[in-house]
């Protein structure tokens, strides 16, 4: 089986570090007493004998700045962990201690560990009780433990388990002691549930991939719109869509680029679909002629004409990162050319056109015919994804 990686993460004090140390079965991490967690950063430990590797996290202090330092730490190394020369640092399981001495369970300690560990919102969560010392108790804190879980209004950590440990032997005086107790049903949970943890951080880093690429792919819209604006701003009729076609091809190999769309022998006609509905079809051109016989519209010609370009070019991204999305997550390929022309022509509907028809009349109300970056504000509304 692949080795996973256990991220352990909760309060300073709690005994994170005693606790991997009585997992790796010696003394790997700092341990120590007082106010402050001994952990300054976030560190890897493994051992021969486990056949998992352990993340130590910086403990959660009362401090608003150690504790935002603590969560940008998690976050950091979360990021790191999808770079490729990364990848063994990806976390696949969730180590969430609380100390059973507390009897205290505070609700914004689990929205610590849901801030923090946002990217992993699939990976298997298992709290850990530590300090679990009395016998009668251990069952009162499973049961606060599942009350505070349920309480969330949104259920971010996907729990899977909670386990009372003594992690070292604990003196209670010159004849009673607590013997360490729990490690191994904890290290048998963690191997159980590791296949699915390193599951559910592929899914996780693999939906982080999309959100970013989602993310700069929406960049590139706007800065073609914004050069589609300005193109169509210039003093000339648009008696069609053709001006605009280096925009949009400028436009759709960036989203290529950004969605690893392969360039095969299939990539240019789907290249040339999208560029021929959004430039010289029938499509682009009725919105063009719809929008300019609209009388109602008292606004000059050349700002119609940057509005209308705007909106195309937008229209045309918006469509080509719906088609590359799905492309990338392997719901259609390449070779779906039809399905493809379907999606960009249904993003010139009637309601595309009453739309843009509607922004040009406000813009003509408003009076702000001047400033370029207005109109492309004013365009942002008309932004969509095609839901077929």
């Amino acid at each position: 089986m692949e080795r996973g990686n256990v991220l352990v993460i909760g309060n300073s004090g709690v005994g994170k570090s005693t606790l991997i140390n009585a997992v790796l079965g010696n003394e790997k991490a700092e341990t120590g007493y007082g106010s402050t967690g001994i952990t300054k950063k976030l560190d890897i430990y493994e051992s021969d004998e486990v056949p998992f590797r352990i993340i130590d996290t910086i403990g959660f202090e009362p401090s608003y700045l150690k504790q935002r330092e603590a969560i940008r730490a998690v976050k950091k190394w979360s990021k790191n962990s999808v770079k490729e020369s990364e990848e063994d640092t990806k976390i696949n399981l969730i180590w969430f201690c609380i100390d059973g001495t507390s009897r205290k369970l505070f609700e914004k300690s689990i929205k610590d560990l849901s801030k923090s560990t946002a990217m992993w919102k699939s990976v298997p969560v298992v709290v850990v009780i530590t300090k679990s010392y009395s016998v009668p108790e251990r069952e009162e804190n499973i049961e606060m433990v599942r009350t505070v879980f349920d309480k969330q209004k949104k259920k971010s950590v996907n729990l899977k388990g909670i386990i009372p440990v003594v992690a070292s032997v604990y003196t209670l005086n010159e004849t009673a002691f607590a013997a360490p107790e729990g490690i191994s049903e904890l290290i048998d949970t963690t191997n159980k549930l590791m296949p699915e943890g390193i599951k559910a951080s592929e899914k996780d880093v693999n939906n982080f991939k999309l959100i970013r690429k989602r993310a700069l792919a929406q960049g590139v819209v706007g800065v073609s719109t914004t050069s589609a604006v300005a193109l169509g701003a210039v003093p000339k009729p648009l008696s069609d869509a053709l001006i605009l076609a280096p925009i949009e091809l400028a436009q759709i190999s960036a989203l290529a680029r950004i969605f690893q769309i392969n360039k095969n022998e299939n990539f240019k006609e789907l290249i040339d679909s999208i560029i021929e509905i959004g430039t010289v079809s029938v499509g682009a051109k009725t919105v063009i002629s719809s929008i300019n016989a609209n009388a109602k519209i008292n606004i000059t010609g050349n700002v119609m004409n940057a509005i209308i370009s705007g909106a195309i070019v937008a229209a045309i991204g918006e469509g080509s990162i719906y088609v590359f999305d799905k492309i990338y997550t392997g719901e259609k390929s390449v070779e779906d050319i039809e399905w493809v022309k379907k999606v960009i022509e249904s993003n010139f509907s009637s309601q595309f056109i009453e739309n843009v028809t509607a922004i040009i009349e406000n813009i003509a109300k408003s009076g702000n015919t001047k400033d370029i970056s207005k109109l492309i504000n004013a365009l942002l509304p008309v932004l969509f994804r095609s839901k077929n």
